[in-house]
Protein backbone atom coordinates (compact mmCIF):
# COMPACT_ATOMS: atom_id res chain seq x y z
CA UNK A 1 0.00 0.00 0.00
CA UNK A 2 1.35 3.59 -1.24
CA UNK A 3 0.41 6.61 1.26
CA UNK A 4 0.95 9.99 -0.61
CA UNK A 5 3.28 12.21 1.65
CA UNK A 6 1.04 14.86 1.21
CA UNK A 7 -1.93 12.71 2.95
CA UNK A 8 0.60 12.58 5.77
CA UNK A 9 1.08 16.00 5.75
CA UNK A 10 -2.53 16.82 5.98
CA UNK A 11 -3.23 14.59 8.46
CA UNK A 12 0.09 15.93 10.89
CA UNK A 13 -1.46 19.07 10.47
CA UNK A 14 -4.99 18.45 11.70
CA UNK A 15 -3.23 16.32 14.55
CA UNK A 16 -1.21 19.27 15.63
CA UNK A 17 -3.85 22.11 15.16
CA UNK A 18 -7.01 20.09 16.31
CA UNK A 19 -9.21 22.16 13.60
CA UNK A 20 -9.68 21.49 10.12
CA UNK A 21 -9.90 25.74 10.15
CA UNK A 22 -6.34 26.34 11.08
CA UNK A 23 -4.77 23.26 9.00
CA UNK A 24 -6.11 24.62 5.79
CA UNK A 25 -4.91 28.28 6.26
CA UNK A 26 -1.33 26.43 7.48
CA UNK A 27 -1.19 24.08 4.30
CA UNK A 28 -3.05 27.18 2.06
CA UNK A 29 -5.77 24.45 0.78
CA UNK A 30 -9.46 24.91 1.17
CA UNK A 31 -10.96 23.19 4.16
CA UNK A 32 -13.32 20.86 2.06
CA UNK A 33 -10.30 19.86 0.23
CA UNK A 34 -8.69 19.04 3.77
CA UNK A 35 -11.45 17.06 4.88
CA UNK A 36 -11.68 15.07 1.26
CA UNK A 37 -7.94 14.46 1.84
CA UNK A 38 -8.07 13.00 5.79
CA UNK A 39 -11.24 10.66 4.29
CA UNK A 40 -8.77 9.79 1.84
CA UNK A 41 -6.15 8.66 4.00
CA UNK A 42 -8.57 6.98 6.46
CA UNK A 43 -9.88 4.73 3.78
CA UNK A 44 -6.41 3.88 2.99
CA UNK A 45 -5.07 2.66 5.99
CA UNK A 46 -8.64 1.23 7.04
CA UNK A 47 -8.85 3.33 10.18
CA UNK A 48 -11.10 6.01 11.44
CA UNK A 49 -7.99 8.48 12.44
CA UNK A 50 -10.50 11.27 14.45
CA UNK A 51 -13.85 12.01 16.01
CA UNK A 52 -15.12 15.02 14.65
CA UNK A 53 -17.34 17.11 16.89
CA UNK A 54 -18.11 20.84 17.60
CA UNK A 55 -15.04 21.50 19.46
CA UNK A 56 -12.68 20.60 16.80
CA UNK A 57 -11.12 16.95 15.64
CA UNK A 58 -9.95 13.99 18.09
CA UNK A 59 -7.44 11.91 17.80
CA UNK A 60 -8.92 8.21 18.05
CA UNK A 61 -6.57 5.63 19.09
CA UNK A 62 -5.42 4.88 16.04
CA UNK A 63 -4.37 8.38 15.07
CA UNK A 64 -2.71 9.03 18.14
CA UNK A 65 -0.61 6.17 17.25
CA UNK A 66 -0.06 7.53 13.85
CA UNK A 67 0.69 10.89 15.06
CA UNK A 68 3.56 9.60 16.89
CA UNK A 69 5.70 8.34 14.08
CA UNK A 70 4.54 10.92 11.64
CA UNK A 71 6.70 13.98 12.56
CA UNK A 72 9.49 11.89 12.55
CA UNK A 73 8.74 10.47 9.21
CA UNK A 74 8.28 13.94 7.53
CA UNK A 75 11.40 14.86 8.65
CA UNK A 76 13.43 12.69 7.10
CA UNK A 77 11.64 12.98 3.80
CA UNK A 78 11.84 16.89 3.97
CA UNK A 79 15.34 16.43 4.80
CA UNK A 80 15.98 13.56 1.62
CA UNK A 81 14.08 15.53 -0.62
CA UNK A 82 15.67 19.24 0.48
CA UNK A 83 19.46 17.53 0.30
CA UNK A 84 18.72 16.27 -3.59
CA UNK A 85 17.56 19.23 -4.68
CA UNK A 86 20.23 21.12 -2.89
CA UNK A 87 22.91 19.08 -4.18
CA UNK A 88 21.14 19.47 -8.02
CA UNK A 89 21.24 23.00 -7.22
CA UNK A 90 25.25 22.81 -5.93
CA UNK A 91 26.39 20.87 -8.83
CA UNK A 92 25.04 23.26 -11.43
CA UNK A 93 25.55 26.24 -9.37
CA UNK A 94 22.47 27.23 -9.14
CA UNK A 95 20.60 29.59 -6.45
CA UNK A 96 16.91 29.46 -6.44
CA UNK A 97 15.50 32.05 -4.91
CA UNK A 98 11.92 32.95 -4.33
CA UNK A 99 10.13 35.66 -4.69
CA UNK A 100 6.02 37.21 -4.78
CA UNK A 101 5.55 40.54 -6.74
CA UNK A 102 8.28 42.79 -7.03
CA UNK A 103 10.44 41.18 -4.60
CA UNK A 104 12.87 43.52 -2.73
CA UNK A 105 12.06 46.44 -5.50
CA UNK A 106 15.10 48.06 -7.05
CA UNK A 107 17.55 46.54 -4.12
CA UNK A 108 16.90 43.22 -5.87
CA UNK A 109 19.72 43.41 -9.18
CA UNK A 110 22.38 44.63 -6.55
CA UNK A 111 21.62 42.08 -3.92
CA UNK A 112 21.68 39.35 -7.47
CA UNK A 113 25.39 41.14 -8.70
CA UNK A 114 26.69 41.18 -5.24
CA UNK A 115 26.19 37.75 -4.80
CA UNK A 116 27.34 36.80 -7.66
CA UNK A 117 30.38 38.41 -7.36
CA UNK A 118 30.98 36.69 -4.02
CA UNK A 119 30.36 33.47 -6.52
CA UNK A 120 31.88 33.61 -9.62
CA UNK A 121 30.27 31.09 -12.23
CA UNK A 122 27.00 30.63 -9.68
CA UNK A 123 23.79 31.73 -11.55
CA UNK A 124 20.77 33.33 -9.66
CA UNK A 125 17.82 31.90 -10.80
CA UNK A 126 14.78 34.10 -9.77
CA UNK A 127 10.98 32.19 -9.24
CA UNK A 128 7.96 34.31 -9.41
CA UNK A 129 5.42 32.73 -7.44
CA UNK A 130 1.83 33.14 -6.97
CA UNK A 131 0.48 34.50 -3.90
CA UNK A 132 -1.37 31.43 -3.06
CA UNK A 133 1.98 30.54 -2.00
CA UNK A 134 3.49 33.24 0.59
CA UNK A 135 6.65 31.61 1.21
CA UNK A 136 7.25 31.50 -2.37
CA UNK A 137 8.69 27.92 -2.99
CA UNK A 138 10.78 28.09 0.61
CA UNK A 139 8.04 25.74 2.49
CA UNK A 140 8.25 23.21 -0.36
CA UNK A 141 12.11 23.31 -0.62
CA UNK A 142 11.30 24.43 -4.63
CA UNK A 143 13.37 27.42 -3.80
CA UNK A 144 16.98 28.08 -1.39
CA UNK A 145 16.07 31.13 -0.27
CA UNK A 146 12.99 33.81 -0.73
CA UNK A 147 12.27 37.48 -0.56
CA UNK A 148 8.69 37.80 0.84
CA UNK A 149 6.61 40.33 2.00
CA UNK A 150 6.07 39.58 6.25
CA UNK A 151 4.50 38.47 7.87
CA UNK A 152 3.43 35.39 5.79
CA UNK A 153 1.90 31.79 7.09
CA UNK A 154 5.18 29.22 8.31
CA UNK A 155 7.07 32.46 9.05
CA UNK A 156 8.05 30.99 12.33
CA UNK A 157 8.86 27.34 11.24
CA UNK A 158 11.79 29.35 9.12
CA UNK A 159 14.65 31.68 9.31
CA UNK A 160 13.44 35.37 8.34
CA UNK A 161 15.77 38.70 8.28
CA UNK A 162 13.82 41.88 8.07
CA UNK A 163 15.67 43.98 5.05
CA UNK A 164 13.27 47.04 4.17
CA UNK A 165 9.73 48.56 5.05
CA UNK A 166 7.91 50.82 3.27
CA UNK A 167 3.95 52.54 3.49
CA UNK A 168 1.24 50.50 2.20
CA UNK A 169 -0.63 52.65 -0.46
CA UNK A 170 -4.12 52.18 -2.02
CA UNK A 171 -5.07 50.99 -5.31
CA UNK A 172 -8.29 52.53 -6.56
CA UNK A 173 -9.84 52.54 -9.86
CA UNK A 174 -9.08 55.87 -11.29
CA UNK A 175 -12.94 56.96 -11.30
CA UNK A 176 -13.46 56.46 -7.60
CA UNK A 177 -14.21 59.53 -5.83
CA UNK A 178 -11.56 58.74 -3.02
CA UNK A 179 -9.05 58.65 -5.85
CA UNK A 180 -9.12 62.37 -5.84
CA UNK A 181 -8.03 62.96 -2.31
CA UNK A 182 -4.15 63.07 -1.86
CA UNK A 183 -3.86 60.94 1.09
CA UNK A 184 -6.69 58.14 2.02
CA UNK A 185 -7.69 57.68 5.33
CA UNK A 186 -7.72 53.98 6.36
CA UNK A 187 -11.09 54.06 7.68
CA UNK A 188 -12.66 55.42 4.32
CA UNK A 189 -12.04 52.28 3.13
CA UNK A 190 -13.56 50.28 5.62
CA UNK A 191 -16.23 49.68 3.75
CA UNK A 192 -15.00 49.11 0.66
CA UNK A 193 -14.88 45.98 -1.17
CA UNK A 194 -11.52 44.52 -1.54
CA UNK A 195 -9.60 42.69 -3.88
CA UNK A 196 -7.66 40.09 -1.75
CA UNK A 197 -5.58 36.83 -2.27
CA UNK A 198 -7.16 33.22 -1.10
CA UNK A 199 -8.72 32.59 1.66
CA UNK A 200 -6.53 29.45 1.97
CA UNK A 201 -3.35 31.75 2.63
CA UNK A 202 -4.64 33.24 5.99
CA UNK A 203 -2.58 35.33 7.99
CA UNK A 204 -1.00 36.82 4.42
CA UNK A 205 -4.56 37.74 3.29
CA UNK A 206 -5.57 39.25 6.86
CA UNK A 207 -2.33 41.59 6.46
CA UNK A 208 -3.05 42.97 3.01
CA UNK A 209 -7.00 43.84 4.23
CA UNK A 210 -5.41 44.91 7.15
CA UNK A 211 -7.67 42.87 9.49
CA UNK A 212 -6.14 43.59 12.86
CA UNK A 213 -6.33 47.15 11.91
CA UNK A 214 -9.84 48.06 11.47
CA UNK A 215 -10.96 47.88 15.24
CA UNK A 216 -13.28 44.88 14.46
CA UNK A 217 -15.01 46.13 11.17
CA UNK A 218 -15.52 43.12 9.07
CA UNK A 219 -14.03 43.22 5.79
CA UNK A 220 -15.60 43.00 2.55
CA UNK A 221 -14.29 40.84 -0.77
CA UNK A 222 -15.00 42.19 -4.12
CA UNK A 223 -12.86 39.75 -5.82
CA UNK A 224 -10.09 36.99 -4.78
CA UNK A 225 -7.04 36.32 -7.18
CA UNK A 226 -3.49 34.83 -6.90
CA UNK A 227 -1.57 36.78 -9.76
CA UNK A 228 -0.60 40.37 -9.86
CA UNK A 229 -2.51 40.64 -13.37
CA UNK A 230 -5.93 39.24 -12.37
CA UNK A 231 -5.48 41.72 -9.00
CA UNK A 232 -4.89 44.76 -11.28
CA UNK A 233 -7.83 43.74 -13.90
CA UNK A 234 -10.29 43.64 -10.90
CA UNK A 235 -8.97 46.69 -9.58
CA UNK A 236 -9.60 48.67 -12.72
CA UNK A 237 -12.62 47.18 -13.28
CA UNK A 238 -13.99 48.30 -10.61
CA UNK A 239 -14.46 44.99 -8.72
CA UNK A 240 -12.30 46.21 -5.39
CA UNK A 241 -9.97 47.83 -4.17
CA UNK A 242 -6.61 47.01 -2.41
CA UNK A 243 -3.61 47.86 -0.02
CA UNK A 244 -0.22 47.59 -1.44
CA UNK A 245 3.33 48.29 -0.69
CA UNK A 246 4.18 51.97 -1.93
CA UNK A 247 6.61 50.55 -4.57
CA UNK A 248 3.50 48.80 -6.46
CA UNK A 249 2.99 52.28 -7.50
CA UNK A 250 6.50 52.72 -9.95
CA UNK A 251 6.07 48.57 -10.52
CA UNK A 252 2.65 47.63 -11.80
CA UNK A 253 1.42 51.26 -13.22
CA UNK A 254 -1.55 50.70 -15.14
CA UNK A 255 -4.38 52.75 -16.99
CA UNK A 256 -7.83 52.92 -14.88
CA UNK A 257 -5.22 52.72 -11.51
CA UNK A 258 -4.83 55.60 -9.32
CA UNK A 259 -2.38 54.78 -6.45
CA UNK A 260 -2.24 56.95 -3.21
CA UNK A 261 -0.89 57.11 -0.19
CA UNK A 262 -3.21 56.07 3.09
CA UNK A 263 -3.17 57.21 6.70
CA UNK A 264 -3.70 55.50 9.54
CA UNK A 265 -2.29 51.99 8.90
CA UNK A 266 1.01 49.85 9.52
CA UNK A 267 3.59 49.74 7.16
CA UNK A 268 4.73 46.98 4.77
CA UNK A 269 7.94 44.95 5.58
CA UNK A 270 10.39 43.14 3.27
CA UNK A 271 12.64 40.00 4.36
CA UNK A 272 14.88 37.34 3.46
CA UNK A 273 14.30 33.60 4.53
CA UNK A 274 15.63 30.39 4.22
CA UNK A 275 15.53 26.81 5.82
CA UNK A 276 16.92 26.16 9.91
CA UNK A 277 18.70 23.42 7.24
CA UNK A 278 20.38 25.96 5.38
CA UNK A 279 22.20 27.53 8.21
CA UNK A 280 25.36 26.11 7.12
CA UNK A 281 24.97 26.74 3.37
CA UNK A 282 27.40 29.29 2.16
CA UNK A 283 25.81 30.02 -0.62
CA UNK A 284 22.48 30.70 1.48
CA UNK A 285 24.44 32.54 3.59
CA UNK A 286 26.44 34.78 1.32
CA UNK A 287 22.71 35.85 -0.47
CA UNK A 288 21.45 36.81 3.14
CA UNK A 289 24.37 39.00 3.45
CA UNK A 290 24.33 40.75 0.63
CA UNK A 291 20.74 41.34 1.42
CA UNK A 292 21.54 42.67 4.95
CA UNK A 293 24.21 44.74 3.17
CA UNK A 294 21.57 46.05 0.59
CA UNK A 295 19.15 46.89 3.54
CA UNK A 296 22.02 48.95 5.15
CA UNK A 297 22.77 50.78 2.60
CA UNK A 298 19.39 51.80 2.26
CA UNK A 299 19.29 53.26 5.61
Amino acid sequence: MDVDIRLLRTFAAVAEDGSLTRAAERLYVSQPALTKQIRQLENLLGVQLFVRSRAGMALTVAGRSLAARVPGLLADWDAVLREARSAASRAEQVLRVGFLASAANEATPGIVAGFTARHPGWRVEMRHTAWSDPTAGLAAGEADVALLRLPFPGQERLRVAELFSEPRWVALPSAHPLAALEVVPFRALWDEPFVAAPAETGRWRDYWVAADEREGHPVRFGAVVEHPDDWLSAIANGYGIALAPESTARFYARPGITYRPVSGVSPSRIGVAWSPADDGSPVVRDFVECCLDAAAAER
